[in-house]
């Protein structure tokens, strides 16, 4: 059966429980003192596709290190998994290769969708969503007192659309205006969020505050600090998830080098992508503390501690 086909259908195991409702999680009352409250897994930009390098770039080695990745995760008491966005680089039949490995972890994994996803040709553009698991590009989940918010950058973008949509043409328009006022994320390979998305995440936020819930934030692309990796709608974004005192921390891919930094005490962190150098991989487990969060980077992936405010 072809991967379109199988994937389509949602015929394997790991497939279908994306497809399943999430049921959530809850933290023990009896967690020993000092332990965290729960942990999750991330991975950001395995970008496979089997084809030779290109600069620091080894796409088809991300077979082995998310596999790598995969069986690490097994062998950890993590809630889920996520991966940030780009699970391939290019070619509809590279999900083919790398969905399988997703199929071996025993938790619970979500994913996000970035530029790379659509990097496929224009027929299958509207089976991306299909092709993993995905209802919606842009949803919510909750677990031990946290309501975690993917949100989803190719909305308004040039390359998750075909040409003659409107939501293509608004894209253009888009990136016209921030070329005009000479913005660095001014880039073909950014994208942005919808209006209409922009009212179903205010209004998440607002169901989190009065449920007593902190938020953290999935993405793919960054929105903080400035950089030309950045979501047309950064500053945006900034604005107005940073009114929250709930809001925790804002996590994404898409710049492979990594990056980081806070305002108003919220925190952005930018995990670094699995693709880069040929020996090296790079994920990340987060251990949730009542007062902070402990990122344990391993590879490329940085150690850091954030606290929360």
């Amino acid at each position: 059966m072809s991967a379109f086909t199988r994937r389509s259908l949602l015929q394997t195991s790991a497939a279908a429980a994306l497809a399943a409702p999430f049921t959530g999680f809850s933290t023990s009352v009896s967690v020993a003192q000092g332990a965290p409250l729960f942990r999750f897994g991330v991975v950001a930009d395995p970008q496979y596709a089997p084809v030779p390098p290109r600069r620091t770039r080894f796409y088809s080695h991300s077979l082995w290190k998310l596999s790598d990745a995969v069986e690490f995760f097994n062998g950890q008491e993590v809630q889920f998994v996520v991966t940030l966005g780009d699970i391939i680089d290019r070619h509809w039949e590279s999900y083919d290769h790398i969905l399988p490995i997703y199929d071996r972890l025993k938790h619970p994994y979500f994913f996000l969708l970035g530029n790379h996803d659509f990097e496929v040709a224009s027929d299958y553009l509207s089976s991306v969503l299909r092709v993993t698991g995905l209802k919606r590009a842009y949803y919510d989940f909750t677990g031990g007192g946290y309501r975690f918010i993917v949100l989803d950058g190719n909305d308004i973008s040039l390359f998750a659309h075909a040409k003659d949509t409107p939501k293509h043409k608004l894209a253009a328009e888009k990136l016209d205006q921030l070329k005009g006022v000479n913005a660095p994320n001014a880039q073909t390979w950014n994208g942005g969020m919808s209006e209409e998305q922009f009212r179903w995440l205010q209004q998440t936020l607002d169901q989190a505050e009065a449920a007593g819930e902190k938020i953290i934030i999935f993405s793919h692309y960054p929105v903080y600090p400035g950089n030309e990796h950045n979501m047309w709608d950064d500053q945006r974004v900034v604005d107005l998830v940073s009114k929250y005192k709930n809001f925790v921390a804002y996590m994404n891919g898409h710049n492979h080098a990594g990056n980081y930094g806070s305002t108003a005490g919220k925190h952005f962190l930018n995990f670094k992508g699995m693709v880069e150098t040929p020996a090296q991989t790079a994920y990340a487990v987060v251990e949730v503390y009542p007062d902070r969060l402990e990122v344990k980077g391993y590879g490329l992936e940085e150690s850091r501690t954030l606290r929360i405010g």
